[in-house]
């Protein structure tokens, strides 16, 4: 085990995360192809309310993607990522009271978002894209390190493990032990486990089912399931009709001690959230 407790304080840029409570985090996807709501907010303007609206319902925490990393997603430059989301990132930053994470694996992005506000980044890739680990020291912000095997455009090609938790656990070991090497503190890594990311419904089932086994690590979890597959496959719901399967993951990865939940419906994973801490602070 790396680090057996964790602080309860975060820093995120200029503002601080306290992670003895679990918070919302909101998924601000600026890309035409992303799996729920591509294109819908590809417009600062749009953007911009759509994250004011999330930061109003309870989410502590806006996720700005310019890059989409749904199964057989195209990859896109460097260049086209950074012209989506910096205005984005800056824009939020100069109106909104709230911590802005950037998922992307882009060194160029990493740095000019950091520099424009950014307070943590949330990279699928684990900072193993050729630059991207120099590049997330260099701002001294927290980083978010999450479980995938290959690339998005092959990563549900037959995935198999022999044994999953162990083999996930071991991957977010590594990477956190590269991170430390490299200059990144212990207590500014996140993990995610990575579900719907090279796993097939069996696995992401058991994954969650295990999810307490990863709190061996030491380090606060984020649980991404919003809308995903695994969800639709359980209860053969399409992408717009996800929403109570979504809550009841977001409720039990709470009670795994999830402490970051990354969602698309912000006002109702609140209310969920709201509704366990109440139960759980009763006397």
């Amino acid at each position: 085990m790396i680090s057996a407790l964790h602080p309860t304080r975060l820093p995120c840029g200029n503002r601080v995360l306290d992670l003895s409570r679990t918070h919302v985090m909101g998924i601000l996807n600026i890309t035409p192809d992303s799996f729920s709501d591509g294109g819908r907010f590809a417009q600062r303007d749009l953007a911009l309310r759509h994250a004011e609206s999330m930061m109003l319902a309870g989410a502590t925490l806006i996720d700005v993607g310019g890059e989409s990393t749904r199964p057989g997603a195209r990859s896109v430059s460097s260049v086209e990522e950074l012209e989506r989301v910096a205005p984005i990132v800056e824009a939020i930053n100069a109106e909104l009271d709230v911590i802005i994470s950037v998922d992307t694996s882009t060194p160029a992005v990493i740095r000019e978002t950091a520099r424009l506000g950014a307070g943590l980044i949330n990279d699928v890739r684990s900072l193993r894209r050729d630059g991207a680990l120099d590049a997330a020291v260099a701002t001294g912000l927290p980083v978010c390190l999450m479980h995938m095997r290959g690339e998005p455009t092959d990563m549900q090609n037959d995935p198999c493990y022999s044994d999953l938790v162990g083999e996930v656990s071991g991957f977010l070991r590594g990477r956190m032990e590269a991170c430390i090497a490299a200059g990144i503190p212990v207590e500014k890594i996140i993990l995610d486990p990575g579900f719907g990311f090279a796993k097939n419904l069996e696995h992401n089932l058991s994954l969650f089912k295990h999810l307490e086994s990863l709190h061996a690590l030491g380090r606060p979890l984020l649980v991404g399931v919003s809308r995903k597959s695994m969800i639709g496959k359980v209860l053969d719901k399409p992408v717009d009709q996800r929403l109570h399967g979504a809550l009841a993951l977001a409720a039990l990865a709470m009670v795994k001690g999830a402490k970051i939940l990354r969602v698309h419906d912000v006002p109702e994973t609140v209310d969920v959230v709201r509704m366990i801490a109440a139960v759980e602070s009763a006397k």
